[in-house]
């Protein structure tokens, strides 16, 4: 896929991992920068074999380091892609199935790494910068999400004791959803 000359709205990412497969698209009006970066780093392989490296039930998981890559020698959490990107806050809200980038201290600090909300995380909005949401595979993100945890290099209780890695991450055309109060609209049995 020609990422320069292809509209980034209309492509969709599957991210294909050990628990299943997360289908998510973009927002590149709210966040050109993070959603061109993402999609240059899926289609050259940097995400493939990158596990979930820090868990928080009914807050995020979170991915993207390659510092977590079987082999790597650096702290998970840590890693990056060489480059930072500039904020590009927007008023998306950070709720169940977006997708948001990571960062440090510094807002401009973002790279590589994202995490996925798994409930209402409203206290980040404004925040850190929303660049896509999960259209397809909730059921992943639960199953990633229920996996237990221990205490990690912070403290914090979010060191998965089982490794999830994103397989690969395909890049197509984005396919046409019913969009029309996804929750309303009971499609889905596992709902």
């Amino acid at each position: 896929m020609d990422l320069e000359s292809t509209d980034h709205a209309t492509i969709e990412a599957a991210l294909v991992t050990d628990k299943g497969t997360m289908v998510v698209t973009f927002f590149p009006e709210q966040a050109p920068k993070h959603v061109e970066s993402f999609l240059k780093l899926a289609q050259d392989g940097f995400y493939n074999g990158i596990s979930f490296h820090r868990i928080v039930r009914n807050f995020m998981i979170q991915t993207g380091c390659p510092n977590s890559k079987e082999g790597a020698t650096g702290q998970p959490g840590t890693g990056g892609p060489g480059y930072n990107l500039p904020a590009e806050f927007n008023d998306i809200h950070h709720e169940r199935g977006i997708l948001s980038m990571a960062r440090a201290q510094d807002p401009n600090s973002a790279g590589s790494q994202f995490f996925v909300v798994h409930g209402d995380a409203s206290f980040l909005d404004g925040q850190y910068t929303v660049f896509g949401k999960v259209e397809d595979g909730l059921d992943v993100l639960d199953a990633i999400a229920s996996i237990e945890c221990e205490f990690g290099p912070g403290g914090e209780k979010s060191a998965p004791q089982e490794r999830v890695e994103i397989q690969s991450v395909e890049l197509r055309p984005r396919q046409e959803r019913n969009t029309e109060g996804e929750e309303a609209s009971n499609d889905n049995p596992a709902d």
